[in-house]
């Protein structure tokens, strides 16, 4: 082995012995320095690339022999160094670096590492006491920091090397040297220069072992490196250097003022040992005084790097604060409350925690005074969130929040019980949540996409239950607060804690109004949600129920609450009063207790199913969306598949609800909202239960005939039972549905010569089957017997009794009819006596609830028909009525009638033409045509004002103030065109006349009128021609051919034979 070194070494050392002895030449031998250095950089540089290789592949070889025989040569460039580019410094400088690390190591000569000390402190700053004027290159100050880390090393792990560093005559230059580190540790050039005087300091406390000394260079060390860390500057800082900083500031407050080394000053410091300042020593009780206010304060800066976003900087802090507490525990006993605060919020739940370190937990429970301070900070922590959260900035809500969480977890993990923080705690939750709740922007519409919230009426959820969107702090910028407040009350103590919590809140519930109650409502409903839900995972593993106090049981407290919820739910008629957000947190909370009945929670379904369902017509979309989201999640909850099964089997309680109301003459138009919703919802299946509804309906009808907007109301429901009830199933039996007709006039079709042919060959046959009838009646004699023998009175009664049993059997009364069409006829016949009503919007809705009935009702022409002879006087006079669109639908709804009833309008229609029905068409035809004239005209008119340079003439004449005004009124109708309201009654009028023509049996004279009221429009209005057709298609041509409609026949063309040209005028 000893052999194998040996070549090794040999082999190394005629490597170095050419490079060495040309070092030497170039720079003993050589006269002019500046035309020697470039042959010097390279050979050096060959040097350094060959200790290089060496080092990493066998570093043994290199020892102080060789490293005396290398630094030889190097020493002459470092005498002359002034005379050489700074390259050429660098490059021995790595090479002496390697020497002390792989060469000397603790061998090196204490004369030899002052003097390089002293050359590489000189490199990096200069001449002691002047200022630098040329700056070294990044590249070579680098360098020196690595080789001055490395001579320290070098230096302090020799016994007699230490000594030296710190003699009398070397202590100016190792506090130099010092000084230089730490302005590179503040004011390097590069994040590696910062990290290279980090590591030299290292090097520095553990080479410099004389506490004195330490102690001397001590406020210099926590100045420089708390300049380095302390916000804002050290915001800038790569976070590596602030990592290095932080760990080099424990090592130096550990190995200098650590308890370990400050015993024997708190002994005498404890034996009141006055005498230590007089005998001339550093290491006094006044200086550890000092020292301590001045570290406080130097924390306090540093520490204030505990918000900062790294998670490598925060745990480096963390270990920072929890090694002070430990190892400084008596010495910075001072400093305790900001160690403590910091290493709290500093402390990370999500990290796994190693057993080899230590925790603020483990030593607050070696040290009962820790816990005391935990426990002061929590407190203060608790009293200061209602003021933190009024901040503008978000970041600082949410850490403060996140602080009181941590603190909670550290009060439950010591198991620290006081009553005055759980009294603060409910005070500062309650009045910080309204704090945000008033600081909060309100939303103006719902959150939620649309179409994202509707009801299941078909199918259940298979997602499982719907999440409500968020009452308070909707907005996005508020969800991270809302979100760390959610977590707090998750982790606020135990489980009794919390309860004991809620129940505080929940007694501040009933007495508080405006936002401290709706905050106080939120902060109890998420205790109680937190609690029940981690006591039922507890009591998956341990039934520990009987050992709860009542007062603390959870169950009571959520019943409170429940109760509470049902009552604000109730009073949904006096909602201007509530805040809506409370309403919204009930319905919450009463879908929170259905989910955790289940079906158990049906019988609830009396006291809350109707408030709920009363604000699905809420005003408030954010109120509706959460009624939709209640009622989905609770008919999944109770077992039911979709709302409307929920609603069906429902539907006694929320009929008796709606009755009720209707019969205490609440007239209020909640009522009828939720029934209509109610329909709306359920469709056809609920109309057979809502007899009772709708006679109370007719009842109020009755009573509150004088209220407009309430009668409106009232059919407004009647309106949705109509249109609910004519999609039913089962609203008409299978033989009425069997006996619907279609009354459409169909046109005669042309005969064909094969008709022709048919019906002269049926001539024929008939005449010769009575030609062969009459032969043989010829062959028949005369009766030998009585046409009918006479039977005995006997059997004539028989015989009468008999012929009388078919008369009986038509004589049958009806089948019953179903319930939904008893409804429908009862609501259809009721509309007669509304009709005349002098709100016009009621009697709109009117003529459409008949238009939607009528062709329902129509299969059952028995039942039917005596419903039309009883609408048809007030329903015809809606024709003439003054407003335009009550007009319109008047003539949709005699249409449709038309299309029901068939020929058995022909008499009325008939009558009521000759009357007045023809006049009013016709002058309806000429109002029309006038206004589609003055349209035209006034087009033409602008345009030519238009060609005038768009000047406009006053007309202050004959008429005044009148004719402007009439001119407007002209101008506006006319630029209306199709829209204007003669226009719109016209087409209306059309579509009435066609549906006449197309069901009912007209006489010939006013089939004649209504073709000339019609032919203007044959050629764009295909229903109108094929309606005209139907009943006589000659006429309809000839009156198209008059109005130049046809187009002409092409002349045929025969050899021989001259046609007349029958389409010359």
């Amino acid at each position: 082995m000893a052999t194998g070194s040996s070549t090794a070494r040999n082999g190394f050392f005629q490597e170095l012995k050419p490079r060495c002895i040309a070092i030497n030449n170039l720079a003993v031998r050589s006269p002019d320095k500046r035309a020697a250095a470039k042959d010097l950089i390279d050979v050096v540089g060959d040097l350094s690339a060959v200790l290089d290789r060496q080092v990493s592949s066998n570093a043994s070889v290199l020892d102080e022999k060789l490293a005396e025989y290398i630094f030889f040569p190097l020493s002459n460039i470092l005498r002359n160094q002034q005379h050489y580019p700074i390259r050429l410094t660098e490059l021995t400088i790595k090479c002496l670096r390697i020497l002390i690390e792989h060469g000397w190591k603790a061998k090196i000569q204490n004369d030899l590492s002052q003097q390089l000390l002293i050359f590489l402190t000189f490199v990096i700053g200069g001449v002691p006491g002047q200022e630098r004027r040329d700056l070294i290159p990044e590249e070579t100050e680098l360098e020196t920091f690595k080789a001055l880390a490395s001579l320290v090393k070098a230096v302090g792990s020799s016994p007699t090397g230490a000594v030296a560093l710190v003699d009398a005559n070397a202590i100016p230059t190792l506090g130099h040297a010092i000084s230089l580190v730490l302005d590179g540790i503040t004011d390097g050039r590069t994040s590696e220069i910062q990290l290279e005087a980090l590591t030299t300091l290292n090097a520095l406390l553990v080479a410099i072992r004389d506490q004195a000394a330490l102690a001397t260079f001590l406020p210099g060390m926590v100045s420089s490196l708390s300049k380095l860390l302390t916000p804002p500057a050290a915001l800038k800082t790569q976070k590596r250097v602030l990592i290095g900083g932080i760990n080099t500031l424990k090592s130096v407050l550990t190995k200098v003022i650590g308890d370990l080394k400050v015993t024997a000053i708190l002994m005498a410091k404890a034996a009141h040992d006055g005498n230590n300042a007089a005998e001339g020593r550093v290491l006094t009780s006044p200086w550890l005084r000092a020292t301590v206010a001045k570290t406080k304060l130097a924390l306090a800066g540093v520490l204030k790097l505990r918000n900062i976003d790294s998670d490598d900087v925060r745990y480096a802090l963390e270990r920072l604060c929890v090694t002070l507490l430990d190892e400084c525990h008596q010495s910075l006993a001072d400093c305790a409350p900001i160690l403590v605060e910091s290493a709290m919020i500093l402390t990370d739940d999500k990290a796994e925690k190693s057993l080899l370190e230590t925790s603020l937990i483990d030593l607050a429970t070696i040290y009962p005074e820790l816990g005391d301070t935990i426990k002061t900070t929590v407190y203060n922590w608790v009293t200061s969130l209602p003021r933190l959260v009024q901040s503008s900035d978000d970041r600082i809500k949410q850490q403060a929040i996140r602080n009181l969480m941590k603190g909670q977890q550290f009060i439950a993990t010591l198991h620290i019980d006081s009553s005055i923080l759980n009294d603060s705690l409910a005070a500062s939750l309650r009045d910080s949540a309204a704090v945000l709740i008033l600081m909060s922007k309100p939303g103006g519409m719902s959150e939620l996409p649309l179409n994202a919230v509707e009801l299941r009426m078909d199918a259940a959820r298979t997602d499982g239950p719907g999440a409500f969107p968020p009452v308070l702090f909707a907005q996005k910028a508020e969800r991270p607060t809302r979100n760390a407040l959610l977590s707090l009350l998750s982790r606020a103590g135990s489980v009794p804690q919390r309860v004991k919590l809620a129940n505080d809140l929940l007694g501040y519930i009933r007495e508080s109004t405006g936002p401290s109650q709706v905050a106080s409502y939120w902060l109890t409903l998420e205790l109680v949600k937190s609690s029940l839900s981690q006591s039922s995972e507890s009591d998956d593993l341990l039934d520990l129920s009987s050992a709860a106090d009542a007062s603390d049981d959870s169950n009571s407290t959520f019943q409170e609450l429940y109760s509470f919820s049902v009552a604000v739910l109730d009073l949904q008629a006096d909602a201007e009063e509530v805040d809506w957000r409370l309403q919204a947190l009930a319905l919450e909370a009463a879908t929170y207790a259905a989910s955790r009945m289940k079906e158990d929670f049906r019988p609830e379904l009396i006291d809350v199913l109707y408030p709920i369902a009363t604000f699905l017509s809420s005003e408030i979309p954010q109120l509706r969306d959460h009624a939709i989201i209640a009622l989905n999640n609770i008919a999944a909850s109770c077992g039911y598949s979709n709302v409307t099964e929920l609603i069906i089997d429902n539907v006694d309680y929320m009929v008796n609800s709606v009755s009720l109301r209707l019969n205490t003459f609440d007239i209020s138009p909640a009522s009828t909202q939720v029934l209509r919703m109610m329909i709306r919802l359920t469709g056809p299946r609920l109309i057979p239960y809502l007899d009772d509804v709708i006679a109370s309906i007719f009842a109020a009808l009755d009573n509150y005939h004088g209220y407009p907007l309430f009668v409106e109301n009232l059919f407004g429901v009647l309106t949705e039972v109509v249109h609910q009830g004519s999609q039913s199933d089962s609203l008409l039996l299978e033989a009425a549905k069997s006996s619907a007709k279609d009354h459409t006039k169909n046109g005669q079709s042309e005969v064909t010569v094969d008709e022709i042919r048919d019906v002269l060959l049926g001539r024929v046959e008939r005449r010769e089957r009575r030609q062969l009838e009459d032969l043989g009646n010829e062959e028949i004699a005369h009766p030998r017997r009585p046409w009918k023998d006479v039977k005995p009175v006997e059997a004539l009664e028989e015989t009468n009794g008999e012929n009388e049993e078919p008369g009986t059997e038509v004589e049958k009364p009806p089948p019953p009819k179903t319930p939904t069409f008893k409804i429908l006829a009862r609501i259809t016949d009721l509309t007669q006596h509304y009709l005349t009503s002098p709100t016009p919007a009621l009697r709109k809705s009117l003529l459409d609830l008949l238009a939607t009935v009528c062709p329902a009702l129509s299969p059952d022409e028995d039942a039917f028909l005596p419903l039309v002879n009883s609408v048809w006087p007030v329903l015809i006079e809606r024709l003439y009525d003054p407003e335009p669109f009550v007009v319109t639908s008047a003539c949709k709804a005699l249409a449709i009638l038309c299309q029901s009833a068939g020929d058995f309008l022909n008499t009325r229609i008939k009558t009521e033409w000759w009357d007045s029905l023809g006049k009013w068409c016709r002058k309806a035809k000429a109002e029309a045509t006038q206004t589609s004239n003055k349209a035209k005209t006034h087009d033409r008119r602008t345009r030519g004002e238009r060609h005038n340079y768009d000047i406009l003439i006053p007309r202050d004449g004959f008429g005044g103030q009148e004719s402007s005004k009439a001119a407007v009124a002209v101008s506006t109708a006319a630029g209306l065109g199709k829209f204007a309201q003669a226009a719109q009654i016209w087409e209306a009028v059309q579509e009435l006349l066609v549906a006449i023509l197309s069901f009912v049996q007209v006489d010939d004279a006013i089939f004649d009128q209504i073709l000339m009221l019609l032919q203007d429009t044959l050629a764009v209005k295909p229903a109108a021609r094929t309606a005209l057709e139907a009943v006589d298609p000659d006429a309809v041509w000839l009156a198209m051919y008059e109005q130049g409609m046809v187009e002409p026949i092409p002349k045929p063309v025969l050899a021989g034979t001259t046609f007349v040209d029958v389409w010359d005028d």
